[in-house]
């Protein structure tokens, strides 16, 4: 009895030693397999930086091409812009020329209608003046002094005034050299007190509007 009693305490010691066995070897299994994980962690850990090093310089790159090509549209537009201005700027030049020119124009053609006008209606006006002077240098001896003569050379005079005031003036043609722009010719005669081509003799008188003729004096040239 005393005999089976000790092997069956060491059969159990001997199942708790290899039971102690075996939980070691488990354990130790299992902080090698920890081990083994950690290393590769540490592995993946070192190579990780490197790919992502990788994956900036891609992505700095790819920032880089979509960043130069928005500044050469911006360019091409800023070019475009530039030309369109440039176009308009000559074209605003070119139309301002034209319409200086235009009014210039405009302003040339009003005048020179006016002129027209004017000249149209003082040459009415000259018969008118040229029956005043011959009336005036013809009255008699006896009337010189005459009140109503006096009257009548007063309304000659500022006949005569009027129309200096609107431009109107004698053109001198006695003793001057004939001119065919400023003298009508009726006749020509020899003369030995005269030069030649001269005008001795001013039949009717002419007159001038401003630097433009309005009546040619008729004359006699030598």
């Amino acid at each position: 009895m005393a005999r089976k009693r000790k092997r069956r305490q060491e059969e159990e010691i001997r199942e708790e030693v290899e039971k102690e066995d075996e939980s070691g070897q488990e354990e130790t299994a299992v902080v090698a397999e920890e081990t083994t994980e950690a290393e590769a962690e540490d592995k993946l850990a070192t190579e990780e930086p490197e790919v992502e090093v990788e994956g900036e310089e891609e992505v700095s790159q790819e920032e880089k091409v979509e960043t130069e090509e928005p500044a050469g549209e911006l360019k091409a537009q800023l070019d475009e812009a530039l030309a369109k201005a440039s176009e308009y700027l000559e074209g605003w030049q070119r139309e301002r020329a034209e319409f200086a020119n235009y009014r210039r124009r405009v302003e040339r053609e009003r005048e020179e209608a006016y002129q027209n006008a004017a000249m149209t209606i003082l040459s009415k006006f000259l018969p008118v003046l040229d029956d005043f002077e011959r009336a005036m240098d013809n009255v008699p001896d006896e009337l010189e002094d005459n009140e109503w003569v006096e009257g009548l050379r007063l309304i000659q005079r500022k006949f005569k005034g009027i129309l200096e005031s609107e431009g109107v003036t004698e053109i001198d043609a006695l003793g001057q050299p004939f001119d065919p722009n400023l003298h009508e010719a009726v006749s020509h005669e020899d003369s030995d007190e005269h030069e030649s081509d001269h005008v001795i003799d001013v039949l009717q008188k002419g007159y001038l509007y401003g630097d433009r003729v309005l009546r040619r004096a008729l004359v006699r040239v030598a």
